[in-house]
């Protein structure tokens, strides 16, 4: 009687994991130690891109389906956090023009709304501070909100930046300084 244990993935570097999941043998167990591994990175840059909870686990599956349906796609010139945080933007991008199309408003109204409904979201655990943040960050254009919230919340380095949004570390950077000086603006009344 052939035994139905579960295979478990002890991974040391991406590569390794790449390996594991572009294999039959190993794929699905692989894939569970990529979950493990990225969810809550991947569920708070989600979050802070679609601010709601229920859209941010929406997008967060979305994303991990795409991953493990394109892993194979999957070449390595970027790393491969940079690749799945790629692919959870678009999502993300997305589901901000999805919310946009289906109540018929601009994307920086939708972000606002989302902003607005914060302090009702039992998952919401910020104070006023943070509540003003996300106001001025919900202000943002597009591209800066994302450049933003990487280098500020996530405290990625432009080279990733860059890998992610295929934009280049300049421009980021550029993006960067607007996007704080514009924060700073609105948290100050200037």
């Amino acid at each position: 009687m052939q035994s139905n244990k579960e295979i478990t993935i002890c991974v040391k570097t991406d590569d390794e994991l790449i390996a594991n999941l572009k294999s039959p043998q190993t794929r699905d167990n692989a894939f569970r130690a990529l979950m493990t591994q990225y969810k809550e990175r991947l569920y708070w840059h989600i979050r802070k891109m679609v601010i709601s909870h229920d859209d941010t686990d929406d997008v967060l599956q979305n994303t991990f389906i795409k991953v493990y349906r394109n892993i194979d796609k999957f070449k390595g010139d970027s790393k491969l956090y940079s690749w799945m945080y790629r692919i959870a933007t678009n999502e993300a991008i997305t589901q901000i023009n999805k919310n946009a199309k289906r109540h018929q408003i601009s994307n920086e109204e939708v972000q606002q709304n989302a902003v607005q409904n914060l302090k009702a979201d039992v998952y919401f655990e910020g104070d006023e501070i943070q509540l003003k943040l996300q106001h001025a960050i919900a202000t943002l254009p597009e591209k800066q909100r994302l450049v933003f919230n990487m280098k500020y919340f996530d405290d990625m380095k432009y080279k990733d930046i860059s890998d992610v949004l295929e934009t280049s570390e300049g421009a980021l950077k550029a993006s960067y300084h607007l996007a704080v000086k514009k924060i700073e603006r609105y948290l100050t009344g200037d």
